[in-house]
């Protein structure tokens, strides 16, 4: 039997079939689900406008395990990193675009990355981003860009520099979830784990969020993003591209100056 959040999620998409089109499996495995398995919530929610506390309540719904409060600098990188990840772990829904149009901008390098976003999602067509963003990342046996740290630092999948983010995670007691196919180095569950240290969701200190970022996303995450931005089939995600580009910049800038 399906939970709510699973049912909630297949009428939003407008039946099983869609929503495993839209975050790219194959259809049987998302009739086997009775929710939302943990690895999908992010590409779910950004593919049909269901909120992951909607989801997953028993996972977005839990005390921060910090007891302090969350500086809001680190409340709005929490943010941003979740936003990155939502737009690379599956096409944007339709209310996604409603609420990326409405972002406003300022003059610093983020607030016109911001405004340019807003005018690409409110230019966007939900069928014509979700084209792209099979084209760019899924393809017919691969997409246009290969999101992965090991792709991008090595040249091949599944090499040193995943093997190196698992210890890690290891010794963060991130565990890997059960029955999920996509490596860790992917840049969505990386943008994820960092949106987690940043809203106290995943318990880090400053100066272990800055060893985990140099480490696993300074080497090659920009690489990916201008990449994103010249891709031949990017349209909307050029915006997705430069944005992610000046927000990484602005991260690693900022854990340059905390040194």
């Amino acid at each position: 039997m399906r939970d709510d959040g699973l049912e909630r999620a297949i009428g939003a998409a407008g039946g099983v079939a869609q929503l495993a089109r839209k975050i790219g499996i194959s259809q049987p495995s998302v009739s086997n689900w009775s929710k939302v398995p943990a690895q999908r919530v992010v590409a779910v929610e950004a593919a049909t406008g269901v909120s992951r506390d909607h989801l997953r309540p028993d996972l977005y719904s839990e005390p921060l395990l910090s007891e302090e409060p969350i500086d809001p600098v680190d409340a709005a990188r929490a943010k941003e990193y979740l936003l990155l990840a939502s737009l690379l772990s599956a096409a944007p829904s339709k209310n996604l675009l409603d609420q990326l149009a409405a972002l406003t901008g300022d003059t610093t390098p983020l607030g016109r990355a911001h405004a340019a976003l807003a005018a690409a999602a409110a230019n966007a067509v939900e069928t014509k981003a979700e084209r792209e963003y099979f084209n760019l990342f899924v393809g017919l046996g691969r997409g246009e860009l290969l999101p992965y740290a090991s792709y991008y630092l090595t040249g091949f999948l599944n090499e040193r520099p995943l093997s190196r983010l698992r210890a890690d995670l290891t010794a963060l007691g991130i565990e890997r979830v059960a029955n999920n196919p996509e490596p860790e180095d992917h840049a969505a569950i990386l943008c994820e784990i960092m949106a987690g240290f940043a809203g106290g969701r995943l318990a880090a200190s400053f100066d272990t969020q800055r060893a985990f970022f140099e480490k696993h996303l300074a080497p090659w995450m920009g690489r990916l993003f201008a990449d994103i931005e010249s891709a031949e089939n990017a349209t909307f995600y050029r915006a997705v591209g430069a944005f992610g580009r000046v927000f990484i910049e602005i991260e690693a800038e900022a854990f340059t100056f905390a040194n």
